[in-house]
């Protein structure tokens, strides 16, 4: 009997020892936003469904977050196991060799599922190389209430003129009620994919079809006008440094009239839980110069694995996991179908509850679904993406070019002299590196 417990006993220790030794952490690189922060609260499934696998988080802003990303990955760091990154990034790593291929979802995952817009983002060479987590377009969000006392009613597809307008007509600066919160902190995915964005709907473009740079055409000369003016008249303090999640936070606190910004934050500004202005919130398309585009973007953060880790396997799990249909379900569990992470899935927009409980569904589907980033602006351009060009010196010329144009929205440069800036850099860039001949 002795040597029967010491043998059961041992075998038990041995199992112990090597379940220990067999468990693997996952390093997550991620955004510091509601979404992504949810996810991490919600990661007790996970680990129940997966007990050998660990997770550790590193959550940044998303200017740092972009930069170690990159950094890490162009060197073949390692430290990352599962990355956040967004349409931009995907088909210009995955041609590098940089991503591996997400072949092993599982049988219940549903590839087919995806929205085609956002799928057709992360897909290279037939094969998907990021799982969308979320996926976005951008949209007027606004107070009703403000709107009713000033005699104003938005339309579901406004005009930049008339935004212009009610967002003048709807500041109180004494109360701290400012018009309209719009991007200004600098880098090529805060304040330029709204700048660009905004910049294709008045007719202006990043390049020609020569590559030769266009910041000294009139349309970007009225766009940059255009913006700085209205914030200067309607705009909170200190708007060069507010990003998205600064944004959010004046529009929850009811301090913003109008945010012209990401379709995903419609969930945070209407949920009374988190936004004092919850039941007074409206929502309209991305505004138009009558030229026959919308100042929307397209976007998804989405999970990817990169080809230097040694954990791929675990990793695939995880990405599974995070981005599947039964992980929206666990959301609407816990903390309701308004929650629910938007943008990814047929299924999402055909569910009844969710359709029920956000009433931005169709508004978001339908920004989505008219973006085109294979036609972003008005004349023809040599490029693709339409708050990003989708060439990897991007990154860098556009965190340039946002930052001139932060100090332009600052007042420490005129709008001439941030355009001027904005040309030389771009063309002494795109000559570097071959574009301009």
């Amino acid at each position: 009997m002795r040597h029967y417990l010491a043998g059961a006993l041992g075998a038990f220790i041995s199992v112990a020892l090597s379940s220990t030794v067999l468990a693997e952490t996952l390093t997550i690189a991620t955004v510091n936003n509601g979404d992504m922060i949810r996810m991490q609260k919600l990661t007790d499934d996970f680990k129940a469904k997966n007990p050998g696998i660990d997770l550790e988080w590193v959550t940044l802003e998303e200017n740092v977050l972009r930069q170690k990303v990159t950094t890490d990955i162009a060197t073949k760091g390692g430290q990352y196991d599962v990355l956040t990154i967004g349409t931009y990034e995907v088909p210009i790593w995955a041609k590098q060799d940089w991503l591996l291929p997400l072949d092993n979802l599982g049988a219940n995952y549903d590839v087919d599922d995806l929205l085609p817009a956002i799928r057709s983002g992360l897909t290279v060479d037939g094969k998907l190389y990021a799982a969308p987590f979320y996926g976005e377009s951008s949209m007027v969000m606004y107070r009703k209430d403000l709107f009713d006392a000033a005699g104003l009613k938005m339309p579901d597809a406004p005009t930049w003129d008339f935004i212009a307008d009610a967002a003048r007509k709807i500041t109180n600066k004494d109360k701290e009620v400012y018009g309209i919160c719009l991007r200004g902190k600098a880098g090529w995915g805060e304040n330029m994919a709204f700048l660009t964005a905004m910049s294709n709907s008045f007719g202006a473009r990043w390049f020609d079809e020569s590559w030769k740079p266009q910041f000294d055409q009139p349309e970007w000369k009225d766009t940059l006008d255009f913006y700085v003016k209205l914030m200067k008249d309607a705009g909170p303090p200190g708007a060069s440094s507010n990003g998205f999640n600064e944004n959010l936070a004046l529009f929850q606190t009811g301090k913003c009239g109008m945010w012209i910004d990401a379709t995903v934050a419609a969930s945070f500004v209407a949920d009374p839980k988190q936004s004092q202005v919850a039941d007074k919130v409206g929502f309209a398309l991305a505004p138009d110069k009558g030229l026959g585009k919308r100042g929307n973007w397209l976007w998804a953060w989405s999970l990817a694995i990169p080809a230097g880790t040694q954990k791929a396997e675990a990793a695939e799990k995880f990405v599974a996991w995070a981005t599947s249909k039964e992980y929206s379900n666990l959301v609407a569990e816990k903390e309701g179908w308004l929650n629910a992470p938007p943008g990814t899935r047929k299924s999402l927009y055909a569910n009844a509850d969710y359709q029920k409980a956000a009433s931005f569904a169709k508004m978001t589907l339908d920004s989505i679904n008219a973006a085109d980033p294979t036609k972003p602006t008005v004349k023809p351009v040599p490029y693709v993406g339409i708050q990003f060009v989708a060439i990897p010196e991007f990154q860098g010329i556009g965190t340039a070019i946002g930052q001139q144009f932060s100090a332009a929205l600052a007042g420490q440069l005129s709008v001439d002299q941030a355009l001027q800036s904005a040309q030389q850099l771009a063309t002494r860039e795109m000559t570097k590196a071959g574009y301009i001949k």
